[in-house]
């Protein structure tokens, strides 16, 4: 019975994305009687009434109505522009995605639950950033935290699962230094890439001291957590949501989800690793985050799902202080020559990414491994500082919270400025190099939705046939 009224609602579908009507409609319904129902005059329902509706079939997936809606209105919420017609734009960009999902399942392509909790919190971050708080956002969406990060997982899910995709369709894709050349040899000045400012920092930091008083009261802290989950007072998870420091796992409970020895601290992988009951908790553990206790969720293979805790020390005032004033005569005695800032990077600074290499920074923002930075990928506290500074000056000591979200104290020179123009083969190869890059991998890209839809099955609503659509196919 259920079969049959599935294949009879199939079939009010078709009828609906044909967008056929008729003045009368005599449909059998056998039931379990064998009787036979009859549906009259159907009426012309206005498209402003329909609620939802299968607007665009793309081999066995229906796009909907309201999935389009969906798309605008989050567009709209995030300040998205559409180039042309949006009623033609969303659904031909919905389409296209589902065209890379069904080779990606063909191509047995999978994403991690690890990779699409990240995608989900750092969107989620990146709200709570716009809007203010946490309790802003979720009165904002009418919407717990816990009820947007389900939402939202099949959405991330799929836009893994395309990424890759594209990635796996142009991996092969290379070009060379002539390519370069013949792509930019007759093309138009306006049509030139305009390179920003771009400067290359140097940076030397010391950690203000933190009192053995305050460590001790984070790891009272974390043993009375530990000693009310044994007695069975709470749960680990509740304690983590409540005051484990590390903003993106506390949302859910402490638990980071599979991830192998190498993602982790040393000394984290060290203790999580050799966990081996989920009702035990571990010691306490420093890193350079703070200290944390550790609850065992599942081992897989070589990847181990935790909940942590994380407790970071306080430092005061009075300490950070002290730190500024040491920097500020390590500054000077730069300036009056008593030795580089390399040197005193590379045994004075506490920053263990930078000391080695003189102190420069490096930029890995694009993928590319630079000491190249436009102002907006620098860290907010130094691009504040550079911004006003003289290629060779040295800054006066500030603090600043680095990567680890530990508060430092720092010094920086800025090393070289390179003011933003029109960028040329000599001074911006890579640059030119990537825009070139770029518009092949989008050709082929664009070359194989096109061959892919030659052989995919599309059927539209008729009030879509007109738009002026991207990709040729479409319509048939």
């Amino acid at each position: 019975m259920k079969r049959k009224v599935n294949v009879f609602l199939a079939f009010l579908a078709l009828l609906m994305l044909t967008g056929r009507t008729a003045n009368a409609v005599v449909c059998s319904l056998p039931d379990d009687k064998d009787t036979t129902k009859t549906v009259s005059e159907v009426p012309v329902i206005p498209e402003s009434s329909v609620v939802d509706e299968v607007i665009w079939i793309v081999g066995d997936e229906p796009i909907l109505k309201s999935d389009v809606e969906g798309m605008r209105l989050q567009a709209e919420a995030e300040g998205v522009k559409w180039s042309g017609n949006p009623d033609c734009t969303i659904p031909e960009q919905i389409a296209v995605q589902k065209l890379f999902l069904h080779q990606a399942a063909i191509d047995s392509i999978e994403v991690s639950e690890s990779e699409i909790s990240q995608g989900i919190d750092e969107q989620i971050n990146r709200w709570i950033q716009l809007i203010g708080s946490q309790e802003k956002l979720e009165e904002y969406r009418k919407q717990s935290i816990a009820q947007m990060r389900q939402e939202m997982h099949d959405e991330f899910k799929n836009s893994k699962l395309v990424q890759s995709m594209r990635m796996k369709l142009v991996e092969g894709i290379s070009v060379t230094p002539a390519d370069v050349r013949n792509y930019f040899k007759d093309l138009p000045e306006d049509s030139i890439p305009f390179v920003p400012t771009e400067v290359e920092v140097q940076i030397l930091t010391q950690q203000p001291r933190v009192s053995q008083e305050e460590i001790n009261k984070v790891k009272d802290q974390l043993r009375e957590y530990t000693d009310r989950v044994t007695k069975g007072e709470t749960t680990f998870a509740t304690l983590a949501r409540l005051y484990s420091e590390d903003p993106v796992s506390a949302r859910q409970g402490g638990e980071l989800g599979f991830t192998g020895r190498g993602m982790l601290d040393p000394a984290f992988a060290s203790v999580a690793f050799n966990l081996t009951d989920p009702k035990k908790i571990s010691k306490i553990v420093e890193t350079e985050f703070g200290f944390h206790i550790i609850q065992l969720i599942d081992k897989r293979g070589d990847r181990v799902n935790v909940r942590h805790i994380l407790r970071k020390p306080q430092v005061s005032s009075e300490s950070i202080d002290q730190t500024i004033a040491r920097l500020d005569s390590i500054g000077n005695d730069i300036r009056d020559k008593k030795f580089t800032f390399e040197e005193g990077a590379s045994i004075i600074s506490d920053d263990k990414d930078t000391k080695k290499n003189g102190g420069l920074m490096a930029n890995s923002s694009e993928g590319v491994r630079t000491s190249k930075f436009q102002m907006k990928d620098l860290p907010t506290e130094i691009a504040r500082v550079v911004d006003t500074m003289q290629v060779g000056e040295i800054s006066k000591a500030f603090k600043m919270v680095n990567r680890q979200g530990k508060t430092v104290c720092a010094i920086v020179k800025l090393k070289n400025r390179t003011d933003g123009h029109k960028a040329t083969i000599t001074e911006d190869f890579q640059v030119m190099k990537d825009v070139v890059l770029a518009n092949r991998r989008e050709q082929v890209l664009h070359d194989w939705v096109v061959e892919k839809i030659k052989h995919t099955y599309v059927r539209m609503n008729e009030r879509y046939k007109d738009c002026n659509f991207e990709y040729q196919g479409w319509v048939r």
